[in-house]
């Protein structure tokens, strides 16, 4: 059995074997996912030991202390916190073998093929077709708000396979080759200046069937163990004490006492308690990650993000002043990740109304924590039993 003493073992063979200063880092990284220590509760050959997942911190402690490379987890979250899972729990063991590595070490890009622009908030609802040809699917169609699309090599795709039953049972899950013809990428500005979203389009686009997670008319299921842990990666991120984005207004609060009030001072009070009410629920939640799958208790954490985002830095704004109105730069880019910190308050202030849109609208998880954490009963629907083709839209 793996326990914290035989993981420190490993570890320090890795060092040993691999010494970071001399060592290139995609050499390293891939040594470190051969060595089982890149997601320790992964199976043996796949970037794990088996081992307890709240073994992971023993590991990375280690390889912190040594200075070692780590695979820039926020340039690579979707493929780490929504493709990896999706494929361990659904992909054939070829699909691992192939796709996980590269995944991991940060040598291929995932993005998520999901929203489109008549299927968000319902995202059953999607009409993206997919038609079996041969061993092949040829899909068309169009999705939105891909973040990640004009780097990816990889997409997670759910389309409709057929049209004829209710809109949760004709759709199937596939992996996308970016790289494929019909596959095309279009930026789509956003509201900060830049265009860290996409729009997708896809014609004609051919899938091997090799490459669907899941069975035929299962996609809906294989969809939200996505969905779960996006949530999770989402909403429920380790962070310190006075981390993210509380830890920036406390900083210019102390730094800049010309700006206070009593007002402020009050709300600063009230959000920064809720900020570490959530910081430990985040704590519980990975704890309970630890006994098995992601559930939609996520949901919950993910709602508290995205509130909590937008008064803070509605907050800074205010405490800000004229300073707050200021923006650094309104020139269209196309981003790696998302740099809250390293930003500006104009941007915090921005940006952060996409938290209640982004891993599924706010009024949608409120629907989910009420039915599937508290128990109330469902809202009607009426679409329930309705074959998709003959839904109104």
């Amino acid at each position: 059995m793996t326990d914290a003493a035989e993981l420190r073992r490993r570890t320090r063979a890795l060092l040993d074997a691999h010494p970071p200063a001399t060592t290139d880092r995609r050499d390293f990284l891939r040594a470190r996912f051969d060595a089982g220590l890149a997601w320790v509760h992964y199976p043996q050959g796949l970037g794990g030991l088996g081992a307890p997942r709240s073994l992971q911190a023993v590991v990375d402690a280690e390889l912190a202390a040594a200075g070692a490379p780590d695979n820039d987890p926020r340039r690579i979250g979707i493929g780490l916190g929504m493709a990896a899972p999706t494929i361990l729990q659904y992909g054939t063991d070829e699909q691992r073998r192939r796709l996980l590595r590269p995944l991991w070490t940060g040598e291929e890009v995932w993005c998520q093929l999901f929203s489109e622009p008549g299927a968000g908030s319902d995202l059953a609802a999607l009409g993206t077709r997919a038609v079996r040809e041969g061993e092949d699917w040829i899909v068309n169609g169009q999705k939105v708000w891909t973040s990640s699309a004009h780097l990816a090599r990889w997409a997670i795709l759910i389309a409709r396979t057929d049209p004829d039953v209710p809109k949760h049972r004709g759709i199937t899950y596939f992996v996308c080759d970016m790289t494929d013809p019909g596959v095309e990428v279009r930026p789509l500005r956003q509201i900060t200046g830049e265009a860290e979203f996409n729009e997708v389009f896809l014609t004609d686009v051919r899938i091997p069937d090799s490459r669907r997670l899941g069975a035929i008319g299962d996609g809906w299921r294989v969809a939200q163990t996505t969905l779960n842990n996006e949530r999770v990666a989402i909403g429920g991120t380790p962070v310190p004490r006075e981390g993210g984005m509380i830890g920036k207004v406390a900083a210019t609060w102390r730094e800049r006492p010309e700006l206070r009030t009593h007002d402020l001072h009050q709300r600063l009070l009230g959000l920064w308690v809720e900020a570490e009410v959530a910081r430990l629920t985040g704590v519980r939640l990975r704890q309970q990650l630890a006994a098995g799958q992601p559930g939609p208790e996520g949901a919950g954490m993910k709602l508290g993000f995205a509130r909590l985002n937008q008064e803070i830095s509605g907050l800074e704004v205010e405490l800000l002043g004229e300073e707050g109105l200021l923006y650094d730069d309104w020139t269209l880019r196309r981003p790696e990740l998302v740099d809250f910190a390293g930003r500006d308050a104009g941007y915090r202030y921005l940006r952060s109304k996409g938290n209640s849109i982004e891993g599924g609208t706010s009024e949608v998880l409120l629907n989910i924590v009420a039915e599937r954490v508290l128990g109330l009963p469902a809202e009607p629907r009426t679409d329930k039993d309705v074959a998709w083709k003959d839904l109104a839209r």
